[in-house]
């Protein structure tokens, strides 16, 4: 990956979002570093950004070995650099996150994986198209909030929609206190209202499925062509997918932004006893539920059925918490089982050893 001419210029800490949070961590470590932060990469060449300029770094052998794949440096971390001119810089230590958006990574692998980390806003894109769903949508909105992000619903392509107002009440009922924004990236419609958000020395990331249009908001933000953005294909209304990496970047206005690929599947890394973030409709009716433990799957008097059933909470509402409510039951569970497997083998170890050990 080539560091981009128009990002070779040096920007200070603060305008990076360095914060009293991190300065306190560097000033509890003895081991002299340069600050960076990282822009770009993934387990092998990482773009930095330092105060001086961008650089290339990599991760430093211990650090590689003492750290799982969830807490290697990640787009958005800061990480301390040796101070030496070495190209690539090596990368030693990883700063504690303020924030973390996480979600299980994709496949048959059971581990976290990092979207983006010291995020304070979570823009989640959707289109006013075909492409709007509202389970989907919850699923962004949970990896948000328990990633201790704020969120933004951002309905793009409204151009495209003739009656965007029923898409943004749906919106703003999955989360009343979340603003919900209509705009046309391509055509510049409700981008004031987007750039309200970004605030200098804050970060805020796109998240969305392939082709609702991450690329072409990102650029409107930057105010050039950095993300290359596709064309809408007519037989599903959804756009090309055209960014196929996480990349940092800094706005115009001092504030940073991370693009992202579209995801085709989320699975949020949920390992909270407290059911699913961003229910407090479903979690206040539960209150009232006969039983503390009602699953709200037909027990008596579960109050969360009766509104389902008088219409005050809509039955798709209902599906998706349950679903997600059982996938981080199930994610706690195989968490829970891999931790004592682990004290297991680890048990097994310390036995051997002091079996082989020489009597006193």
């Amino acid at each position: 990956m080539d560091l981009d001419s128009n990002r070779l210029v040096s920007h200070s800490l603060d305008s990076l979002g360095w914060n009293s949070f991190f300065e306190r961590q560097r000033a509890a470590l003895a081991e002299p570093f340069e600050p960076a932060r990282v822009s770009a990469g993934g387990r092998g060449i990482l773009q930095v950004f330092t105060a001086a300029g961008p650089r290339r770094a990599k991760v430093s052998g211990r650090l590689l070995h003492e750290s799982d794949g969830a807490a290697l440096p990640a787009v958005g971390d800061w990480v301390g650099i040796r101070p030496d001119a070495a190209d690539p810089a090596v990368i030693t230590h990883v700063f504690a996150r303020r924030t973390a958006l996480l979600r299980k990574a994709a496949g048959r692998r059971f581990e976290a994986q990092v979207l983006a980390a010291n995020v304070n806003t979570v823009m989640i894109v959707s289109s006013l198209n075909a492409d709007f769903n509202p389970r989907r949508l919850e699923r962004y909105l949970e990896v948000a909030i328990e990633g201790g992000a704020r969120p933004v619903f951002v309905l793009n392509k409204a151009d495209l929609c003739d009656a965007p107002e029923r898409f943004v009440e749906a919106a703003r009922a999955l989360a009343p206190s979340a603003p919900v924004i209509a705009v046309s990236a391509t055509e510049g419609a409700g981008l004031d209202a987007l750039a309200a958000h970004v605030r200098a020395g804050e970060t805020l990331v796109l998240l969305g499925s392939s082709g609702v249009g991450k690329s072409t908001i990102a650029n409107r933000l930057l105010g050039n062509d950095a993300q290359r953005a596709g064309e809408i294909r007519a037989h599903d209304d959804r756009g090309k997918h055209t960014t196929t990496h996480r990349e940092l970047f800094v706005l115009p206005n001092g504030g940073l932004l991370v693009d992202t690929p579209g995801l085709r599947e989320l699975e949020p890394w949920d390992l909270d006893e407290g059911g699913p973030a961003g229910f407090g409709d479903v979690e206040e009716l539960a209150a009232e539920c006969r039983f503390r433990d009602c699953a709200h799957e037909g027990e008596p008097g579960c109050a969360v059925a009766e509104a389902v059933e008088r219409g005050a909470l809509e039955e798709g509402r209902l599906a998706g918490f349950r679903k997600l409510a059982a996938e981080g039951r199930h994610l706690r569970e195989k968490h829970d089982a891999r931790a004592r497997a682990e004290a297991r083998r680890r048990g097994k170890m310390i036995a051997r050893i002091t079996k082989m050990s020489p009597k006193s």
